[in-house]
């Protein structure tokens, strides 16, 4: 669970005047009542997290509760045969990552039993026995001589058969095998994590908890190498020891200066052997004066005095060549610094230096991080800081349409329906946005009441509660009893929850005048100018039309407005909507609000999604979606093994293809190409002949000639031709009869591409549930990945949707979704601990670089910068995107995987840039041809305004057409099935309107298959 929780108390409670008040759960005792009421109101808060299942949003109550519940049950579950082995291999374990020791546990005992445990036995003829094991024997590896392997360790088990009771099977680790369901990783991680702890600092060993481990005697001394203090130790003269080798403090007897000579072996040759050994005896004398520079004490006799050079030059120069040398030693060269290990830390890497920086990015704001730089979103209005709250509520919009049930629709179109002001024409899509996430924070009246699915603030509904106590009390007049004198010192908690409840009403009920200083706005006269119909009353009916949403959103904000979080937003959008300076009238609000800014509408319905998040629909689909994606990867799995095992048979196959395959460079050739190459060399010479013949007849010649000398050459020429066509027909149809082998090769061959195609099957519905996983992951949102100024990019189709939006949505012609990748400054931790660094640490880094980290940001991104996590900036070119990865370096551990990433989706972000070209392009031709149409037709009472010149107007909620037979704005009475038939022409109108996509059986396809009804 979350470690929060810090008992007040220590030592013995003194209780012996006045009232204690404890909570068993965590036995603490508590002697005030604010204190006790603090602590049960944080333990109640959904703050806590199940270590052993790892749910999140629980009370400390709910997840102890869980604890324990899920301790039991992996207790249970779990194989007592491998308890004790197991916390023995896990304690004093450094391995950090619980995933990566439940891998190294796994795997360690995978093919390892114990006695006691249940297991199944494979016998000779195939036959699986279940038994339990007796005994077991291990023996270890031998080693040869030489070092080599002579014999693996292995292990033996004696099994006692369940089925057979006086029968027992001697098996090896090749014949014995558990259930997979009593021993998973899953299982494992939970016992791990149900069993152990683990200090929170880095190295810190795994240790069995103290029960735990008096149980299974295992000893929880930990050893002094794995102790904090031992390890700090460690590092801090580790890194000291680094720091006097590059200062060059550490010196020793043995360093250059103050080395002796060192001995060099005898030299065995015999050439140049007298130069060479006085040469030596030189150098050795320099050495050996080196070291006497380094070491004075080694000149000096034993009386003091300094020695004679000249001895030792006298003594070199005539010692015999026979006598073993020293060899000379100079300086050592310095050590080569070790290669660079790559990916490193991003800022870690020298700079490029070749003029190379980021492609420049576009605003979508009008202003702009560098005032020098002109933004693409010049005149839009749109402020920097409402670019996030943009993305934000476009993107939880479409992710959770189908519970809004809204059609899905584009980033810009999203952007010109905020944008979009007329007194004339309704924007289908403004409007239905406000209603549908409206609907869902308040049930229709006749579904449970109109009950509200969210939390108000504290103290409004603490007021509205002492209103209607003020009522009743009123209505039922009651004698009032003489206040009775109480002794001090017998406080109950009653008592304190009254005076308590006392306080607070006289907190939050002001005097008029502190009101009438602080009052900004006029919104609360506008929900209450109607008595008993407020914001909640018009919203359970779905007072919607004509624009009375806008008093809806008014009222709402203004109760919202006691959240202390939300209170300077909701004033500054109530302070334009409810003025002062006008009435307070619904006509008011409605006409302020068509002149509102765009910015002013993003916070609106910013507030509105935060507030849809924590409906009780919201949360039911995330808890669907995520039973659909536990069944998608279960499925996945399956398709999974399926392609291992055909890939497997598909190996097999090669392999006797190859044994089966006929031998075409074999030096003899079969009888079958023996005969025909001899059937063909008689031919070949039978014509030579008859060539030769024939030349011979039609040589000139003095004698006489023969009438039917001709007639017979034709002939045997045409018997010739007959016998060469039987023979070439003999041997078609002999190759026509295949042989065994043949045929044999041929069904193999037949089989491999089955295999083939079973394989592309799987891989197919592989990446089919990939994509369905990817669309049902929608409680968070991805980033791609970060650069080495720590931006963060997005695309935004990756998350729980899909690529190219619903395909049956009004506007899905568009063929994108957002076709954007988004920039996203750095935030204010990475900014202030890695970009903007210390005055000693830009100095350091200024030594290494020749630059400072801001300094590099601005040389190496270019001309567009973002610096704060509130900054934005955009790529849709294709062209852009390929730079932007040719940009990033491979070497950085963020940038790796951030061109990682961009690579695998390049395809489908580029497609989508593209497509979102080809939609801005036709919207263009639409307004210039609806600007040539308004230039010919004048109205005088009111302007015209062409559907055809706004891509927005296009949009048409489909969806809750076909689901509730009416859009949101236009709430028809009655139950469902009167509204379907009321509107029963509108849906026709709007299926002709456009074709939408069906799947196999005729139905509407969505995200996840088939679509959730949460009206």
């Amino acid at each position: 669970m979350l470690d929060a929780v810090t008992y007040p108390m220590s030592g013995a409670v003194q209780a012996k005047t006045g009232s204690i008040w404890s909570i068993e759960e965590t036995d603490e005792i508590f002697t005030n009542y604010e204190d006790y009421l603090q602590r049960l109101d944080f333990y109640k808060q959904k703050r806590f997290i199940c270590e052993i299942t790892g749910h999140s949003g629980m009370s400390f109550f709910d997840a102890l509760k869980s604890e324990m519940d899920a301790s039991e049950e992996v207790d249970d579950t779990f194989p007592d045969a491998l308890k004790e082995p197991i916390l023995r291999k896990v304690q004093f374990s450094t391995i950090s990552r619980i995933d990566n020791l439940v891998d190294y546990i796994f795997d360690e005992f995978k093919q390892d039993f114990y006695p006691g445990e249940s297991v199944t036995v494979i016998v000779v003829d195939g036959e699986r026995l279940n038994g339990i094991v007796r005994e077991k024997t291990k023996f270890p590896e031998l080693l040869k001589s030489d070092g080599t392997l002579e014999r693996k360790a292995f292990a033996r088990y004696f099994v006692s058969l369940t089925n057979r009771p006086n029968e027992e099977a001697l098996v090896d680790e090749e014949h014995i095998v558990r259930d997979r369901r009593t021993f998973t990783k899953q299982m494992l991680r939970s016992y791990i994590k149900n069993t152990v702890n683990r200090e929170a600092w880095n190295g810190a060993p795994w240790i069995v908890k103290q029960t735990i481990a008096e149980e299974y005697r295992i000893s929880t001394e930990v050893p002094a190498h794995l102790r904090h203090e031992n390890k700090v130790a460690e590092r801090k003269a580790y890194s000291s020891t680094r720091k006097g080798e590059h200062d060059g403090t550490i010196l020793s007897f043995f360093s250059p200066q103050n080395r002796l000579p060192e001995l060099k072996p005898k030299s065995h040759k015999s050439k140049n052997a007298q130069q060479d050994g006085t040469r030596t005896r030189q150098e050795q004398f320099l050495e050996y004066q080196r070291a006497l520079a380094g070491n004075p004490t080694f000149g000096l006799k034993q009386n003091g005095q300094p020695t004679n050079d000249a001895q030792y030059i006298h003594f070199f120069n005539n010692q015999p060549n026979t006598f073993p040398v020293l060899a000379a030693r100079g300086q050592p060269k310095p050590a080569a610094p070790p290669p660079a290990k790559y990916p490193a830390e991003d800022l870690e890497i020298a700079p490029a230096r070749d003029g190379t920086h980021r492609p420049a990015m576009k605003y979508l704001s009008q202003d702009t991080p560098t005032p020098e730089r002109e933004s693409e979103g010049a005149g839009s209005g749109i402020s920097m800081e409402s670019v996030g709250p943009l993305l934000e509520t476009w993107n939880t919009l479409n992710v959770y349409c189908e519970v809004f049930q809204l059609d899905f629709f584009t980033f810009d179109d999203y952007i010109e329906a905020l944008q979009f002001t007329s007194d004339e024409v309704q924007c289908e899509l403004l409007v239905e946005i406000h209603c549908a996430v409206l609907k869902k924070l308040v049930n229709d009246i006749n579904d449970k009441n109109g009950q509200v699915q969210i939390v108000l603030p504290a103290h409004v509904e603490e007021e509205s509660e002492d209103e209607e106590s003020t009522n009743e009390a009123s209505t039922l007049p009651t004698p009032t009893p003489e206040p009775e004198v109480k002794p001090a010192g017998r406080t109950t908690r009653g008592s304190l929850a009254r005076s308590e409840a006392a306080e607070i009403k006289e907190a939050v009920s002001p005097s008029p005048s502190a009101t009438a200083d602080v009052k900004q706005h006029r919104a609360a006269e506008i929900d209450h100018a109607n008595r008993n119909y407020d914001w909640k009353t018009r919203l359970q009916r779905r007072d919607f039309k004509s624009g009375k949403w806008i008093v809806v959103v008014v009222g709402l904000l203004n109760q919202l407005s006691g959240n202390p979080r939300l209170h300077k937003k909701c004033d500054e959008i109530l302070a334009k909507l409810a003025p002062l300076d006008q009435d307070p009238t619904n006509e008011t609000v409605i006409s302020q609000y068509a002149s509102l800014d765009i910015n002013l509408r993003v916070k609106i319905l910013q507030i509105l999604c935060m507030a849809s998040l924590e409906t009780k629909a919201i949360r039911g689909f995330m808890e669907e979606c995520a039973i659909t994606m536990t069944e998608f990867r279960k499925e996945k799995i399956e398709y999974q093994r399926a392609r291992k095992m055909a890939m497997e048979e598909l190996r097999i196959l090669h392999e006797e293809r190859k044994s089966l395959q006929p031998d075409d460079k074999s030096p003899s050739p079969v009888p079958e190409l023996e005969e025909s190459l001899d059937d063909s060399k008689m031919d070949t010479l039978e014509e030579d002949d008859d060539e030769v013949m024939d030349s011979e007849d039609e040589a000139p010649h003095q004698g006489r000639s023969l009438r039917r000398a001709n007639d017979r050459a034709l002939e045997r020429k045409r018997k010739q031709e007959e016998e060469k066509a039987r023979k070439e027909k003999a041997q078609a149809e002999k190759a026509k009869k295949p042989t065994r082998e043949a045929k044999q090769y041929e069904k193999v061959l037949k089989k491999i591409e089955e295999k083939k195609e079973r394989i592309k099957e799987c891989e197919a519905e592989i990446a089919s549930l990939d994509s369905d996983l990817r669309e049902a992951d929608c409680p968070r949102t991805r980033v791609l990945g970060k650069d080495r100024f720590w931006n963060r990019y997005y695309w935004l189709e990756r998350n729980a949707m899909p690529y190219a939006g619903l395909p049956d949505s009004s506007t899905a012609d568009a063929g994108y979704a957002n076709g954007c990748l988004w920039v996203q400054g750095p935030d204010d931790m990475e900014r202030i601990g890695f970009i903007e660094l210390t005055d000693a640490e830009n100095a350091q880094y200024r030594r290494a670089f020749q630059m400072s980290v801001p300094e590099r940001k601005l040389s190496e991104e270019g001309p567009t910068h973002t610096f704060t996590a509130h900054q934005w900036g955009y790529y849709d070119d294709p062209a852009d995107l390929d730079a932007l990865i040719g940009w990033l370096d491979v070497r950085g551990l963020r940038e790796v995987k951030l061109r990682k990433e961009l690579q695998a989706q390049r395809e489908k972000i580029s497609m989508h840039m593209e497509k979102r070209k080809e939609y801005h392009a036709r919207s263009d031709d639409k307004k210039s041809e609806a600007g040539e149409v308004a230039t010919r037709v004048s109205t005088r009472t009111k302007t015209y305004v062409d559907p055809t010149g706004h891509r927005c107007l296009a949009w048409r909620n489909t969806t809750a057409l076909k689901e509730l037979g009416h859009i949101h704005s236009q709430h028809v009475s009655g139950n469902k099935k009167q509204s379907l038939k009321h509107n029963k022409k509108l849906v026709v109108e709007e299926e002709g309107r456009q074709t939408r996509a069906t799947n196999k059986q005729s139905k509407i396809p969505t995200r996840q298959g088939t679509r959730y009804n949460f009206s």
